[in-house]
């Protein structure tokens, strides 16, 4: 009977791994994203790499809003900010965002909630230039709710994003 038991218990633990407890891919195209610090996965020394095949291959989440920068509204297809944190197993309580010219800003780890923040890769269809704020952009909701319309909601929307880094 306890030999069941312990065999059973080890049965579901295997089967309810983590989605994180998979092997990342390597990168095959440019690297547009790269997460380091405190992460379960990783397929470089320390870090997860994305190329946009790979950062598309997950799943996907869009989120139509207008923002402060631009006209109207826009759709924005890109990566769940929740979802990145369980597929890397990410602990810690902050996220360190960094943009191609080095700007930084810190974003709460509570922020990546279902319906949060993504980390667009397209607008409007097309994949974003760096002219265009891309090839990342982490983009909140803004438009269905009152809560993501401040200036620290603002100030965490960065653009150009490359880097993450998840720190205490």
């Amino acid at each position: 009977m306890f030999r069941t038991l312990i065999h059973t218990a080890a049965a579901l633990a295997l089967t309810a791994a983590p989605l994180w407890a998979e092997d990342l891919a390597t990168p095959k195209g440019t690297v547009i994203l790269t997460v380091s610090g405190q992460i379960a996965a990783t397929n470089a020394e320390g870090a997860a790499q994305f190329d946009l095949e790979m950062l598309e291959a997950m799943e996907a989440t869009t989120v139509e809003t207008s923002t402060i920068w631009t006209e109207g509204t826009h759709r924005f297809d890109g990566v769940a900010l929740a979802t990145l944190v369980d597929r890397l197993g990410i602990t810690g309580s902050t996220l360190r965002a960094l943009a191609i010219n080095d700007y930084a800003v810190d974003i709460p780890l509570t922020d990546a909630v279902e319906n949060g923040p993504i980390i667009a890769y397209k607008m409007d269809g097309a994949t974003m230039s760096v002219r265009d704020k891309g090839p990342l952009w982490i983009i909140y909701p803004y438009d269905s709710s009152a809560e993501y319309r401040s200036e620290v909601i603002y100030s965490r929307s960065i653009w150009q994003l490359d880097r993450i880094e998840a720190i205490e």
